[in-house]
């Protein structure tokens, strides 16, 4: 698919893919990106399970009915979408598109698989996947949080082990051992692509053309 095709070609603004096993602190690293760049915003996504006391429909997700769900999936209207246990979850095309119409940059916090159904629909996404700096430290993470027992860390390493295997499908790894390195670290690949050749030209087509009489 080319990326015409997907729809997301015809825009200046890039779609960020950002992966993480639990415990490598992808979450924090999104948010202080967020809060500190006012030009990316992050995708919410749809979700059939009931809404918890406190959360706000359009902020923290989009709540919606199962039919509604399974009709975009039969309309293809989702970039990835899953079920986990008896909930559906998913990100919807026309979400991210009216974002990038908007002016921002886009950002999907993901798993691995969501991120392997997105690039075949919109090849041209950055895909970012963020790493701890060590097995100790990843499990030392996990136990400082105090939510969880022996046996519920030792099946968050197993699955973060094979969470990690697929960090190859990226475009960039990060490292989060540093935290304010990572952060940069990833404004950098964002700036970057902001810097990226053909964007540039048609941002200052303007100024370029004047330039070249």
């Amino acid at each position: 698919m080319s990326s015409t095709q997907s729809g997301f070609g015809e825009t200046q603004q890039t779609l960020f893919i950002i992966a993480a096993p639990s415990g490598a602190g992808k979450t924090s690293l999104v948010r202080a990106l967020l809060e500190q760049d006012a030009g990316i915003r992050m995708s919410v996504s749809s979700t059939t399970r009931p809404q918890r006391p406190g959360e706000v429909d359009g902020d923290h997700y989009h709540f919606v009915d199962a039919a509604e769900f399974l009709d975009g999936i039969t309309e293809e209207a989702f970039l990835e979408h899953a079920q986990v246990f008896d909930n559906h979850y998913g990100t919807r095309r026309d979400h991210v598109q009216d974002l990038q119409t908007q002016g921002f940059d886009v950002l999907l916090e993901i798993d691995w698989q969501g991120a392997q159904q997105i690039r075949k629909k919109v090849p041209e996404a950055v895909s970012i996947f963020i790493l701890p700096p060590s097995v100790e430290e990843l499990q030392r993470r996990l136990q400082s949080r105090g939510q969880d027992n022996d046996e519920v860390i030792a099946r968050r390493m197993r699955d973060a082990q094979s969470e990690m295997s697929h960090y190859n499908e990226f475009d960039y790894l990060v490292v989060n051992d540093d935290f304010e390195q990572a952060l940069a670290e990833l404004q950098a690949i964002v700036t970057a692509q902001r810097l990226d050749h053909d964007r540039q030209i048609v941002r200052h087509k303007v100024l370029i053309d004047a330039l070249l009489g």
